[in-house]
């Protein structure tokens, strides 16, 4: 199958962090940064920053700069220049027509309604019936979806196995590529061979691993780390109102996302710069040592 995706050739360690600008950063998303950076400086890796902004009704405006920034403060330095899922659209639509041309995907009209009356798990009942695009989204064909993998730090992951087979959608109905299309194509266009990120997308990425084999492409290793979450069984994050990080303070909030991460950093630590104690961080980071736990409460 001929795409428009050059893969680089995997000989060495490219990690990225993608966040998306619905809000500023907390201490979740500090854990999976600071994860996915240690791991990528620690193997002598290049580590990128991409910002998902492919979904405008659940961004927040400045959201993007003051991720830039939080980062920044928390030493947290990119290698290569910024990539916005937005500047992307032309791949994604190209990537969708070879994928239509190659009968890999197909429209579908079916509502979250219908699906949930079901089950909740789509069972492919438009793969045959030729609807029209308007209306229409797009699914995959996904004949061979892989439910169980070797996860870097959970080790041994298994997903539902009807939900990894699923024919997922690439394009939705309101016009806006699909959050499974838009990863799996920026991974193999930047190239990245390493995914360090929380336990709440190990199945998505059961998901993704039965993307990259259609897209001829060479998966990444898949690492996932932890969520932090509340007394209350709330996951972190920007939907939940999580409080943001403060840039003008980051050691005490460094070093918890350290000892969060099993790297027992020693206390003297919260008194020095903050490259002193990234400098350390990369220098004793030991992915063996992440909890094997898919939460954790704060």
């Amino acid at each position: 199958m001929t795409l428009p995706l050059k893969q680089r050739p995997l000989c060495q360690y490219r990690g990225r962090f993608a966040p998306s600008p619905s809000g500023l950063l907390h201490f979740g998303s500090l854990v999976a940064a600071l994860a996915s950076y240690l791991d990528a400086k620690h193997h002598q890796g290049s580590w990128l920053v991409r910002v998902e902004d492919i979904d405008p009704p659940r961004e927040k405006a400045g959201a993007s700069s003051e991720i830039l920034k939080t980062l920044e403060a928390f030493g947290l330095h990119w290698d290569e220049s910024v990539l916005y899922q937005s500047q992307q659209s032309e791949l994604y639509l190209d990537t969708l027509a070879d994928l239509q041309n190659q009968k890999l995907s197909y429209y579908c009209q079916c509502t979250r309604a219908e699906i949930k009356a079901i089950g909740g798990i789509y069972q492919g009942h438009c793969r045959t019936l030729n609807h029209p695009k308007t209306n229409s989204a797009i699914r995959l064909i996904n004949d061979h979806g892989i439910y169980r993998y070797q996860d870097l730090i959970q080790q041994q992951v298994q997903c539902n196995q009807a939900l990894a087979q699923e024919d997922f959608i690439l394009f939705r109905k309101d016009g806006l590529f699909a959050y499974q299309l838009a990863v799996v194509v920026d991974d193999i266009y930047q190239g990245i061979s390493h995914v360090i990120r929380g336990c709440d997308l190990l199945e998505p990425t059961a998901r993704q691993l039965s993307f990259f084999p259609i897209l001829n492409a060479v998966a990444p290793q898949y690492g996932h780390i932890p969520l932090a979450v509340t007394e209350q069984g709330y996951k972190l994050s920007k939907q939940n109102k999580a409080p943001a990080i403060d840039n003008q303070n980051p050691q005490p909030a460094l070093m918890a996302a350290l000892i969060f991460l099993g790297q027992k950093p020693p206390s003297a630590l919260a008194f020095v710069a903050v490259d002193e104690i990234i400098n350390w961080a990369i220098q004793n980071w030991q992915r063996q040592n992440i909890p094997q736990l898919a939460e954790i409460v704060l």
